[in-house]
């Protein structure tokens, strides 16, 4: 048993058993003893703080002896009322009183110490529950006294930010409480006692209340049970030391290492108490002196503001405990202005100064400037334009495009803000040429289903206008979800089709013969949203594009005219010429349309306590939730955007449970999630009920960032920086009604990036738009499609030079097959079908079948992407769709489908796994300009395992930790990498900075400066991203992995994309220009001017800059200056670490090795001719 250690509290000695103790010997004696149907049962803290060696004589050498404060003005935000509010400015440091306290308030300070006191101890132990039932008997021992509800409403009163006293319900308790001795339902693998795959029923997960199994109907009890709490800052988990007992900090459970219950250190336990005490002396005197200067009775103010907390289903609630602040009674029809509502967010009794200095910018409105078109519409038509959309003029920016199109017979780009109108430029032109010509084609293509939905549905409502002849033609999608019967139809009769480069490179052009007689009439291709073809994929749609008007002018049609609509961008002209491949074309990009007034709000999370750095930031999650719910209340209509998925589903859990509180849970239903994976007539549904003006807000992912048409929306709220500044503008643009304000948010979550842009909020509205890129030159791209040419009509390479590059002879004679006439086809390692052999995107065939089995429903939820299974669907893990959670029941890899069920429990889980990123073979050596290292390029594999999983409650603590087995998902990609020397490893030791951190600062360096030398998009080359709890744990790993730069290609497959066999070429500079970048940045421990990245996985959290030039010195055969080198560790270590792993006075664990040589292929059989510092061998 670990040794009994002391806390003193104001002289007292008091003897305080570890909390891991009890609970390791409670988890197998309350299993079988205690009666699970109350929390009622639960020990009496008096008695357990008396085991600990707390007794009421120990309270009476507790009195209260505040340290003289230092003189400091604190504003106080007074009510509306006038009266002064008790606020989180005590939060900002001690503050003199200017009068004695009266008696009431000595009195209300003592009975905070022992409350904080007997919950500070509470809270060490899973199985007590701090509610005012359990905590009275032990407070009273301390205070000699009875204790009363009023008197903890009172303390409450004061630090209402940092406490919570309210009814909650006992399920949700009783959940927490028994949650802990569940774990053998949940473990598999050795940690799993045996039975079936299938979880047994589970108290924890069952039903309503969990008191049933899942299989029948719970009964609804509805006891409610008053619950306190503190909720600005919680203690950190610490596990025992196996040799000393004594707590250490936490660490990542490996597969092989047993569960450990949680302990608290004296330390950490003292540290806690003094703080809170110290926080509610200063809430105290900021309160008297607001009364003072106000001339009232300090105590009859606060009995005013006290909250006496009221059961749910008290049909009268005291009026100080509405949460709605300013809300109205229900959604107004009509909203407020925007200046108006943001005022009302500011008067919140929790705003503390979300909004950041200078990060509250104001975007005037603009009128509209009208253009005339130079020849005349039918009758017919303009009656459509006006009876769909009441149109009766043209904005300057319509009337340009459309002139240029119909009249002057020139291909357009149009680069205009969002919401101003481009989809008319290109539906007019087609619609006019059907009247002149029935036969006329036209080609609509999308980079999304739900964006050629959405479009059809509006060129179909504007044919339906039209003369009987036009409104009848066969206008359909013709995509991957267009059924196969329907098919040839579709493509025989069909005047106008709406598809995706997908299809047009999977099955349209290779099909030529077939789709002729479309193709010769084709007069119009509309390719929109240009702008999402950057980079790899804007490589592979520009060889798509060429394929096309190759096949066009084939078949004798050379009148094909292509119009494209673009975000802003830096070079929209230069990007279309790239993309088609044609020189005469014009640009538009006066904007004409109308825009209203608009805000835009950077608002960074505020920290747990407001002024008190130390408390952590707050969950983002729940400050977006906040800010969403109290704007579609106010009868704003909201769209918020998350990074991923997983982010989606937890902000819509976090909405739901938000309205819930604030008592309006008829909104709920008004509120969806929107993003990848939901089944097709889930999205239109939803679609369809957000154009239609049934739901106030909606949260997406990216799916909904490129303009499909929601109806009008007043706000875009998106929860962190969404790693590019052009997808922040994008984000943006969203919002918006003509001739009305609109507002947008940015929530700053913690991580450095978003960190980095709360500070500095200028650069996002200041930094050009980027510049977009299109690289022709990379040859697995443009052999892929050279082949797929070949395969849809035979290739004369003086003929089809202008589509494929002048050294389409070269290329032919080298890989493809040419016949007796000189003309050149398919090799037959691409045959019998070419374009499946090249992706041009990374879409996935493998798919995972979510199936609701509740109630026997065997409904199939969604569809999953078969790389996201693993790591998603295991056995025991929550699932979440619309918000709502379900019980993964049974996963079955092999049918590729898993069984879930809809469980109402307040937690989730979290899986905890790693990516291993290796060398497999090297197939080519470049040495280094003056240096004796060298780079390496060959295959990758990327192996990635989950082997557990957290329970994690709505605040994201960790409640229990379970282990799987999962076999390893590996991937094979193409890449290069660099093994650093031993000397620069013993540099970093010796100074004790961090290795693992040091590597993964390089890596993102040179990662940064790719695009500089490849045309690429952020995203599309990856390396091994550093984990924290990891690389910071104090236990030695297993899990060493090598010292190296790691870099492979994220799309293209085992094959790779060639991006990193571009880079390879290259390396050198890249080293070089790291080096300048990172030793030019003035910032002390990084930033995303140099080592941290945007799209970090794991939020930069491991990252060490000086350590990174070491490395990259290192590796260019510089000498490093070994005194200019900082000792370590660099500051700022992340919370509660500082005597870690490379802390000061902590031992120095590494989790990085030498690496040793990966294998060549074969022998070195030739070496390119070079010179003698920038030699490349191959292998």
């Amino acid at each position: 048993m670990p040794p009994r250690v002391g806390l003193t509290i104001n002289g007292g000695d008091v003897p305080l058993q570890p909390a891991g103790t009890e609970m390791k010997s409670s988890r197998g004696n309350k299993r079988r003893r205690k009666d699970r149907s109350s929390i009622t049962s639960t020990p009496d803290p008096a008695s357990v703080l008396e085991d600990d060696g707390v007794t009421p004589q120990d309270a009476e050498q507790t009195k209260p002896t505040a340290k003289k404060p230092r003189k400091r003005t604190t504003k106080t935000k007074d009510s509306p009322s006038g009266t002064p509010t008790p606020t989180s400015s005590a939060a900002t440091g001690p503050v003199e009183c200017k009068i004695p306290w009266p008696e009431f308030f000595s009195t209300l300070e003592k009975t905070h110490r022992a409350l904080n006191l007997v919950y500070t101890f509470c809270s060490t132990r899973k199985h007590l529950l701090t509610t005012f039932e359990n905590l009275r008997s032990a407070v009273e021992a301390h205070i000699k006294r009875p204790l009363t509800i009023e008197d903890v409403a009172l303390i409450v009163a004061l630090r209402p930010e940092g406490m919570r006293f309210e009814y909650v319900d006992e399920t949700m308790l009783q959940i927490d409480v028994l949650g802990a001795e569940k774990d053998d339902t949940f473990r598999t693998g050795r940690f799993k006692s045996g039975g079936a795959q299938s979880l047994a029923p589970d108290i924890s997960v069952g039903g309503v209340t969990g008191l049933d199994g899942l299989g029948g109907k719970a009964e609804v009890i509805g006891q409610e049970v008053l619950f306190f709490e503190y909720i600005d800052e919680d203690l950190k988990r610490q596990v025992a030391d196996k040799k000393t007992g004594e707590p250490t900090r936490p660490h990542r459970m490996l597969r092989q290492e047993a569960l450990k219950m949680p302990v608290f250190s004296q330390k950490q336990l003292m540290g806690l108490i003094e703080k809170r005490n110290g926080k509610f002396e200063a809430a105290i005197n900021v309160f008297l002196n607001s009364c003072v200067e106000e001339s009232l009775d300090p105590e009859v103010v606060l009995r005013s503001k006290a909250v006496i907390p009221e059961p749910s289903s008290s049909p009268e609630p005291h009026p100080a405990q509405e949460k709605k602040g300013s809300l109205p009674e229900s959604i107004p029809k009509e909203r407020k202005s925007i200046p108006e509502i943001v005022q009302e967010l500011k008067d919140m009794s929790w705003y503390s100064g979300q909004i950041v200095p200078d990060g509250h910018r104001v975007f005037d409105a603009q009128e509209a400037v009208y253009g005339d078109l130079e020849f005349l519409l039918s009758q017919e038509l303009v009656n459509a334009l006006y009876n769909s959309r009441g149109i009766t003029r043209f904005y300057a920016h319509q009337a340009e495009a459309i002139n240029a199109l119909v009249h002057e017979k020139r291909n357009v780009v149009v680069a205009t803000s969002t919401s101003s109108g481009k989809s008319l430029i290109y539906q007019l032109p087609v619609l006019h040429a059907l009247e002149q010509d029935r036969n006329t084609r036209a080609m609509y293509i999308f980079p999304t289903k739900a964006l050629a939905q959405d479009q059809k549905r509006s060129l179909r409502e504007m044919m339906g206008y039209m003369g009987e002849e036009i409104s009848e033609m066969l206008v359909e999608t013709f995509d991957g979800d267009t059924p196969m019967s329907e098919r040839n139809m579709i493509r025989d009769e069909a005047r106008i089709i709406f598809t995706n480069p997908d299809m047009l490179h999977i099955t349209i052009l290779p099909q030529e013969e077939r789709w002729r007689s479309f193709l010769k009439n084709l007069k119009y291709v509309v390719v929109d949203e240009l702008h999402y073809y950057n980079g790899l994929m804007g490589s592979h749609v520009a060889f798509v594009m060429r394929r096309l008007r190759r096949i066009c002018k084939a078949v004798g049609n050379n009148s094909v005219r292509f119009v494209s609509c673009s975000a802003t961008v830096a070079n929209p002209r230069e990007h279309f010429k790239r993309i088609f491949g044609i020189e005469d074309v014009k640009l538009v990009d006066f904007d004409g349309s109308p825009s209203g007034r608009k805000e835009f709000l950077c608002w960074n999370t505020p920290f747990k306590d407001p002024g008190d750095p130390s408390s952590g930031r707050g969950n983002a999650c729940f400050e977006s939730a906040r800010l969403f719910c109290q704007l579609i209340l106010r009868g704003v209509r909201v769209i918020a955007f998350c990074r991923v998925r997983e982010q989606c589903e937890k902000l819509v859990g976090a909405v739901k449970h938000e309205l819930e509180n604030l008592g309006r849970a008829e909104v709920i239903a008004r509120v969806m999630g929107y993003r990848g994976g939901y089944t097709a007539q889930d999205r239109r549904q939803i679609e369809t009920e957000m154009f239609e003006g049934k739901l106030m807000g909606i949260i997406a992912t990216t799916a909904l960032e490129l303009g499909v048409d929601i109806g009008s929306l007043d706000c875009v709220l998106t929860w962190g920086f969404p790693y590019t500044i052009a997808n922040l503008r994008q984000q943006s643009g969203r919002a918006g009604r003509r001739n009305k304000d609109s507002l947008s948010i940015l929530v700053g979550d913690c991580f450095a990036t978003d960190q980095h842009y709360m500070q500095n909020p200028d650069e996002l509205f200041t930094k050009p738009n980027c510049e977009l890129q299109v690289d022709l030159d990379n040859m697995l791209v443009r052999e892929g499609h050279i082949q797929c040419a070949a395969y849809e009509m035979p290739i004369r390479p003086e003929q089809d030079a202008v589509y494929f590059g002048e050294d389409l002879a070269i290329l032919c004679a080298n890989r493809l097959v040419r016949d007796e006439t000189g003309f050149y086809h398919c090799h037959d390692r691409f045959r019998p079908y070419p374009s499946k052999f090249v992706s041009i995107r990374d879409t996935e065939e493998e798919h995972f079948a979510i199936v609701d089995i509740t109630h026997g429903r065997n409904i199939v939820l969604e569809e999953l992407e078969a790389s996201r299974a693993t790591f998603t669907i295991y056995d025991g893990a929550i699932f979440l769709h619309q918000g709502i959670t379900y019980l993964v029941r049974d996963f079955n890899p092999d049918k590729r489908m898993a069984r879930v069920e809809k469980v109402k429990v307040d937690w989730t889980t979290t899986q905890r796994d790693y990516t291993d990123v290796d060398p497999v073979e090297t197939e080519a050596i470049k040495r280094i300009a003056g240096s004796s290292c060298r780079a390496y390029y060959g295959p990758i594999k990327i192996t990635q395992v989950v082997f557990g999983y957290f329970k994690v409650d709505r605040k994201n603590r960790v409640l229990d930790a379970i282990a799987v087995d999962n076999p390893p998902v590996i991937r094979h990609s193409k890449g290069m990498w660099l093994d650093i020397p031993k000397s620069a490893l013993e540099i970093l030791v010796s100074h004790r900075l961090h290795v693992a951190g040091a590597i993964h600062a390089a890596e993102h360096a040179v990662m940064s400066l790719m695009p500089n030398f490849v045309v690429s998009m952020p995203g599309d080359v990856r390396t091994e991203c550093k984990n924290s709890l990891k690389e910071f744990a104090k236990k030695e790993t297993k899990r060493k992995r090598p010292a190296r730069l790691t870099f492979y290609d994220a799309k293209g497959g085992a094959g790779g994309s060639g991006i990193n066999t571009k880079a390879f070429e290259f390396v050198d500079l890249l080293l070089r220009q790291a080096v300048e970048r990172v030793g030019n940045c003035a910032c002390l421990a990084g930033c995303v001017e140099c080592v941290a990245s945007e799209l970090c996985h794991e939020g930069n959290e491991v990252i060490c800059k000086s350590g990174s030039l070491v490395i990259l010195r290192s590796l260019l055969g510089e000498e490093v200056d070994e005194e200019s080198v900082p000792y370590g560790p660099e500051e700022p270590m992340p919370p509660g670490l500082e005597g870690g792993r490379g802390g000061r006075g902590g031992p120095l664990i590494e989790t990085v090795v030498l690496a040793d040589p990966v294998r060549q292929r074969g022998t070195l059989v030739s070496r390119m001719p070079a010179k003698e510092d920038e030699g490349m061998e191959m292998g």
